[in-house]
């Protein structure tokens, strides 16, 4: 049996390090473009902020898909990423969530009935608010299979950013 990706606590921080393989579904045509991040908005951004997200488990990837699947969805596949990230938020942190000023009822608010109404979904703003603090990104519990989380990435690949690389 396989072990999620590690969780470690940043010494003096509310920020965590996560390290390890993550699962992100894509169409099939666009596999090659894994890294690129997310090309519509999403819960933690806006249209024109590509953000990676992606799951810690199979299972959770098809957790997530069930909100983003309907009958014109095409075929899709799963990439295979492995991460190195710092400066965190885990959501399921309450205390982590407290020192920094994020309210979790904001983050997990309903986003996209908002945005088809060309709303500015609470969610947002937290990941603005994050953004502002020098945070990389957070841990999403699901919604859709308590238990399981997923890893939202505002910015990768960059000098002094989270390191991620197509690895299947």
């Amino acid at each position: 049996m396989t072990t999620g990706p590690a969780i470690t606590s940043r010494q003096g921080t509310p920020y965590v390090r996560v390290s390890g393989l993550f699962y992100r579904a894509l169409d099939r045509r666009f596999l090659h473009r894994a890294l690129a991040g997310s090309s519509k908005p999403g819960r933690y951004s806006r249209p024109d902020q590509p953000t990676l997200y992606m799951s810690a488990t199979e299972a959770g990837v098809a957790a997530a898909m069930q909100a983003h699947s309907g009958p014109d969805t095409p075929e899709r596949a799963l990439a295979v990423l492995q991460v190195e990230a710092a400066d965190i938020l885990d959501l399921r942190n309450e205390a982590a969530c407290h020192a920094l000023g994020v309210d979790l009822a904001d983050a997990l608010a309903p986003w996209q009935e908002v945005v088809k109404a060309g709303g500015e979904p609470r969610s947002w703003q937290v990941a603005d608010h994050l953004r502002a603090l020098g945070a990389n990104g957070l841990i999403d519990p699901s919604r859709t299979a308590p238990g399981l989380w997923h890893l939202v990435l505002f910015e990768w690949n960059l000098p002094g950013r989270p390191v991620v690389r197509l690895v299947g």
